[in-house]
Order: structure tokens, then C-alpha cells, then sequence
């Protein structure tokens, strides 16, 4: 085990973190499945072992301290470190239709519960572990609704009602924005980088089967960052290769 990565994928017994999950231990990377339910995420680790892949799955609320701790310990006494950080898990619980002024406080802070503080939180856990890596990789799952260039741009496809009516998700995108490039600036100097990408308009439970692209195009970008040469960026905001404006 040694002589591979270490890769922990948050929300990755579903959707774009399960192939996330299945395209890191494609390139030989030993990669530790999490998601709030246990027996999901062990069903999901055993269809990818069944493929021959190095996974096993962890139990991991990212919005409970204790959940959090508790793996961070278990990965410490087993390996001692950590290469790859995906922070994948996240929620999308507005309605589409509604205006943003309709959507409700308690969907905000639930939001931002999962997207932002879960992730800070699990980065933070993680991070003495991540600094045993010779190169370690920290990789936040954002997406395109994070760019406010790209929200005032009337010729976007995000610059519509369906789009508008997601406030709360859109703004913790751009605060997951806002920690890559502060947690880039305290890292710069070390092996690690840090990024943050755009999956692509992806076919998802979370857009209620809605998309531009398959699910393996949209772990693509992810599984690029989390496997960025030592020459590579830091502090970036990536889809597919290119810079998508903040």
C-alpha cells in the first residue's frame, strides 16, 4: 500500500464522486469511499471491488465533528497520511421556479452546512495528514453557478429563472471558490495544491436528471486536479483544462 496514493472522495457512493471514486483507482490510486450512509457507500465500494479496484468505504457526515475526527484518526493509525483530498459532497435542496427572495433561511444554512462548512471542516481534519503527502492534492468540487462573471453574462445558460432560483447553492459555490484560493496562498511554497473545478452541466439525481454531459465527463476534471504533475497550478478555477472566470 505504500507504494500507492491515498485518495479520500467525499459523497462517493452516488453520482459524480462514485466515478470520481472508480476513475482514481482506474489510475492505480487507493481510494476511500465516503458518504453520510454507510450501507450505500459499502455497496458502492463493493461494486468497484468487484471490478478488480482498490477501494474499501468510510462512514463520513461532513457536518458532524465527530464523524469527521473519527475518520481522519482512522486514516492516520492505517496510513499515516493522505494524498488526494476530493471534496465532492454536496446538497442542492432549493426548488427550481421559485425567486431567489422565496427561497427560505433555513435552505441557506443547510446549504451552506454541507457545501462550505462540511468542507472546510473535513479540509482542516485532513490537512496534517495531507502535508505527510509528497505531493499532496486538494481538489473542491464547485461548479459553474460559482462564477459571478458568468451569472452576469446574459449569453450563459445559468443567466435564466431555472438558474436564478438557486441562491443559496450558487453562493456557497463561489465561498468554496473563495477558500481555494485563500488555503492555495497559505500552502504556495509547498507540495501541495489546491483547485477548484467545474464538473460540467452533469446528468445527476441532483439535477433531477437534467445535463449537458455523462457522468464520467464529469469526473474528468477532478480526476485531472487530483492527479496534477508537480509543475501543475494552484489556486485555480478549472473545467476540462481551461480557466472559467470567478
Amino acid at each position: 500500500m505504500d507504494s500507492l496514493k491515498i485518495a479520500l472522495v467525499t459523497g462517493a457512493n452516488r453520482g459524480i464522486g462514485f466515478e470520481i471514486a472508480r476513475q482514481l483507482a482506474e489510475k492505480n490510486v487507493h481510494v476511500l469511499l465516503t458518504g453520510r450512509n454507510h450501507a450505500a457507500t459499502v455497496e458502492a465500494a463493493a461494486k468497484l471491488q468487484s471490478a478488480g479496484l482498490s477501494v474499501e468505504a468510510f462512514a463520513l457526515d461532513v457536518t458532524k465533528t465527530e464523524s469527521i475526527a473519527a475518520v481522519a484518526t482512522e486514516i492516520e493509525s492505517r496510513y499515516g497520511r493522505l494524498d488526494i483530498l476530493v471534496n465532492n459532497a454536496g446538497i442542492r435542496i432549493e426548488e427550481y421556479g421559485k425567486k431567489p427572495s422565496e427561497q427560505s433561511l433555513q435552505q441557506w444554512r443547510e446549504t451552506f452546512n454541507t457545501n462550505l462548512f462540511g468542507v472546510v471542516e473535513v479540509t482542516l481534519a485532513l490537512l496534517p495528514l495531507i502535508h505527510k503527502s509528497a505531493a499532496g492534492r486538494i481538489v473542491n468540487v464547485s461548479s459553474l453557478l460559482a462564477s459571478l462573471g458568468t451569472h452576469s453574462d446574459p449569453d450563459s445558460y445559468i443567466h435564466s429563472p431555472m438558474f436564478k432560483s438557486l441562491p443559496a447553492y450558487s453562493a456557497s459555490k463561489s465561498a468554496i471558490n473563495s477558500w481555494t484560493v485563500h488555503l492555495a496562498y497559505e500552502l504556495h511554497g509547498t507540495p501541495i495544491k489546491v483547485n477548484a473545478v467545474h464538473p460540467g452541466y452533469t446528468k445527476t439525481g441532483m439535477n433531477e436528471g437534467a445535463g449537458e454531459i455523462d457522468v464520467s465527463s464529469g469526473a474528468r476534471t477532478s480526476v485531472s486536479m487530483a492527479l496534477l504533475d508537480n509543475d501543475g497550478e494552484s489556486g485555480t478555477y478549472v473545467h476540462m483544462g481551461k480557466i472559467i472566470p470567478w
